[in-house]
């Protein structure tokens, strides 16, 4: 049998703990995102495609991104794009790949986004630090 490391009960408190304060920013992510009209999914492409370097926002791209096989993220675009919250733009180095860009209403709902996002990532900072160092003491 191998060995492993001990785990000892104030390891598993802190594990569990910092599980909880993941789940809890996913459930404030999501809220957020539901109050701008989005669902988690099109708020995580969005921030893909406004993230990624230029050139390199593609279904591919967000499909790496997002964990999705191409034909879903292809679809999600789809759903984007019908919302008129990503355009479609040719390549001007592979004219078979389409690139993806916001649209001004994408821009306007992910800044109001993101900007809830980072102070709600500075509000938990002090805690999550906590948990990092009772996992490393």
């Amino acid at each position: 049998m191998p060995q492993h490391a001990t785990i000892t009960d104030a390891d598993y408190a802190a594990l569990a703990d910092f599980r909880f304060s993941l789940r809890q920013f996913q459930a404030f992510s999501e809220s957020r995102a539901a109050e701008c009209g989005l669902t988690p999914q099109q708020h995580q492409a969005l921030l893909v495609i406004r993230a990624a370097a230029p050139g390199l926002a593609s279904i591919g791209h967000v499909a790496e991104r997002l964990i999705l096989k191409p034909h879903s993220a292809t679809g999600l675009i789809d759903r984007l794009v019908a919302l008129d919250l990503v355009e479609r733009r040719p390549s001007s180095s592979d004219k078979r790949q389409a690139l993806l860009a916001l649209t001004d209403l994408a821009h306007a709902k992910l800044d109001r986004l993101s900007a809830t996002h980072k102070e709600e990532i500075r509000r938990l900072r002090p805690m999550l630090n906590e948990l990092l160092d009772k996992l490393d003491g």
